[in-house]
């Protein structure tokens, strides 16, 4: 019988020594002596946490301005349809989430990608003849953006590259990085209602592109993609072989004279991983509920995929089960009422704010089609005592306590974007400060030019 002796020896400020003996047949064999380690702390934050950089934060942290204490705050920023409480959720959503509330049959865990019941739910609400579903092919999940990152979790790895709309929602680029996915960016293009610049979309494809983001109602622009629009992205993404990972989180939420196409309705080659949620349709930003639609009618997404998001549903146990319980009410019995009279209010507003801004020497908003915002260009020739659209900005809420987020945020330096879900008269009345703002500072051609000189 085989044996084994460890001394250890060590004393004062020396560090322990291992003398480690194995005894094997009777015999002793010396292994030597070992130096053993002096513990000490060394808790460093992940490289992954290292890589995680929010380009929002980043640069409104960085803004350290006080508003005008004379005027009230008037924050046209954050794209939380229920700030200001004037865009409640219809009662029977509501209903909805205190019966299953009451039920007590949702206090327990779900299968990390929602119960059964809820996928066919939400494969029913989206199923039709252009995109068949089954609940198979819905993967709930803890918001949107959680859709989004599994989407990208499963379709890209380290040292691959993803296309990404420029201007775009910051989230894709955040997740990306912080997985050591390389960001390329494509250009949309202002003077073409924010469609994609295809010929530049196409260049950035090599061999490590791993999908390409299509943000479609669109998060800042407020643009929605025609049908041939939308017919050319996918022409690209077949000849290029590409997968579409399709955020349409403001599906259906398009203005009375535009029409809302789902991506994957207009293809049967390109696989789609499209994402959505109950956040902004719904007005229930909070509630945390979203979903992943798998769109592979040519199986080339294959069991690979959806087994590889079935396994990283599971690092978490899904999204909350009581809002799952409330979930097939929510969809199948929603008012169309409801949506009606919120696109009303949202095109009134984005119908106000584009004229009044429209009239303002010095700006040019692009005038939006649906979701929840709108651009807007700042003729910086116009404004030379600022150095680009976070200064100016800054100086925006400084003077006229109007907060509006600097498009570098979404990586478009010399536009603003503005949200469009705050009630009638503070939008009416921060148009009126932001013309007030422009016609200080405007400089004609003449002007401008003097300034410069003057540098």
């Amino acid at each position: 019988m085989d044996s084994y002796l460890i001394q250890v020896n060590g004393h004062g400020d020396h560090a322990p020594v291992l003398d480690v003996h194995l005894k094997t047949n009777g015999n002793s064999i010396s292994l030597g002596k070992v130096k053993g380690r002096k513990p000490r702390w060394a808790v460093r934050a992940s490289e992954m946490s290292k890589k995680t950089f929010n380009p929002v934060r980043a640069i409104v942290d960085s803004m350290k301005v006080e508003p005008n204490p004379k005027k009230a705050m008037i924050s046209l920023s954050l794209g939380d349809p229920t700030v200001f409480g004037n865009l409640p959720t219809n009662d029977e959503v509501t209903r909805a989430m205190k019966e299953a509330l009451d039920s007590g049959r949702y206090n327990g865990y779900a299968p990390s990608v929602g119960y059964q019941s809820c996928r066919e739910a939400v494969a029913a609400y989206y199923n039709c003849p252009e995109a068949p579903l089954e609940a198979q092919d819905v993967i709930l999940t803890s918001g949107c953006s959680q859709a989004i990152e599994l989407a990208l979790a499963v379709l890209a790895n380290p040292g691959q590259n993803i296309l990404v709309p420029r201007p775009g929602f910051s989230l894709y680029k955040t997740l990306a990085l912080s997985m050591g996915i390389e960001v390329k960016l494509y250009n949309l293009l202002p003077e073409k209602a924010w469609e994609i610049d295809l010929e530049h979309l196409e260049s950035l494809v090599d061999e490590k592109t791993a999908c390409l983001i299509v943000n479609n109602p669109s998060n800042p622009c407020g643009s929605v993609f025609s049908k041939s629009h939308l017919q050319k992205i996918l022409a690209v993404a077949s000849r290029q072989c590409v997968p579409v990972l399709a955020d349409e989180i403001y599906g259906d939420m398009v203005f009375a004279d535009c029409k809302y196409e789902p991506i994957a309705t207009l293809s049967t080659n390109v696989p789609i991983l499209s994402c959505g949620g109950l956040a902004k349709r719904w007005l229930v930003p909070g509630w945390r509920m979203g979903w992943i639609l798998i769109h592979d009618r040519r199986d080339i997404f294959g069991n690979e995929i959806r087994d590889g998001l079935v396994r990283l549903s599971q690092r978490i146990l899904g999204p909350c089960t009581i809002v799952q319980g409330a979930l097939e009410r929510i969809l199948h019995q929603t008012p169309p009422e409801f949506y009606h009279n919120t696109l009303s209010i949202l095109k009134s507003n984005a119908d106000l704010c584009y004229a009044a801004l429209s009239a303002i020497p010095g700006l040019q908003p692009v005038q939006p089609a649906g979701a929840m915002y709108l651009m807007v260009e700042i003729e910086m020739e116009h404004f030379p005592e600022f150095e680009n659209d976070v200064e100016f900005t800054e100086r925006l809420i400084s003077e006229q306590s109007v907060f509006c987020l600097p498009a570098t945020c979404f990586e478009y330096p010399n536009f603003f974007r503005v949200v469009i879900t705050v009630p009638e008269e503070m939008i009416l009345e921060a148009c009126s400060r932001i013309q007030e703002f422009c016609e200080m500072h405007y400089q004609g051609a003449e002007g401008a030019q003097d300034l410069e000189c003057d540098k």
